[in-house]
């Protein structure tokens, strides 16, 4: 009887030390899912709004984290805060997504803010190869063998069929 109290023991503090591992996906993913589709199914629009604003700022947490995974790597509680920072974002008792939404992402988008975008631009890229451009390739990377068996037979863009084969009529048995 003792032992089994000791794994029960022993038990509880390894789920104690990797709760951020067991309860991440649940508080991250599983809840935030299920709430996701029950606030699609109702009228009203402020769970949609809560769950819209809790997956851009989920978003925003995963590419920060893989961003800056050479930094976060090196901080030993960074799983932890991250699941209490979740459990704020996605508790209705807190709203923290509603919060941080309406407080920091919202006033920086919502400004006049322009990007300017460089994208150099050039000149006749859509204009097709001529023949002598393939004709060139062909007489530089095509075998000589597979220009004189094969290439005669295409003239003008329709295939001649000139009768060889693996298989003859004498192969064939009916």
């Amino acid at each position: 009887m003792g032992r089994s109290g000791a794994a029960a023991g022993d038990l509880l503090l390894l789920i104690a030390e990797n709760i951020d591992v067991l309860a991440g996906p649940l508080v991250s993913l599983a809840y935030p899912l299920y709430a996701s589709i029950r606030a699609i199914e109702t009228r009203n629009t402020a769970d949609d709004q809560q769950w819209l604003t809790y997956w851009v700022l989920y978003s925003m947490i995963t590419l920060f984290e893989l961003t800056c995974y050479p930094l976060i790597e090196w901080i030993p509680f960074w799983s932890y805060a991250k699941l209490i920072l979740t459990c704020w974002l996605v508790l209705p008792q807190f709203s923290g997504a509603s919060y941080v939404y309406q407080h920091y992402v919202r006033p920086f988008y919502a400004g006049n803010q322009t990007v300017n975008i460089y994208v150099p631009k050039k000149k006749d890229i859509f204009v097709p190869p001529t023949h002598d451009d393939d004709d060139k390739y062909v007489h530089e990377y095509v075998p000589d063998a597979f220009q004189e068996t094969v290439l005669p037979s295409y003239i003008d863009g329709e295939v001649k069929y000139r009768g060889n084969s693996f298989f003859t009529e004498d192969d064939y048995v009916y």
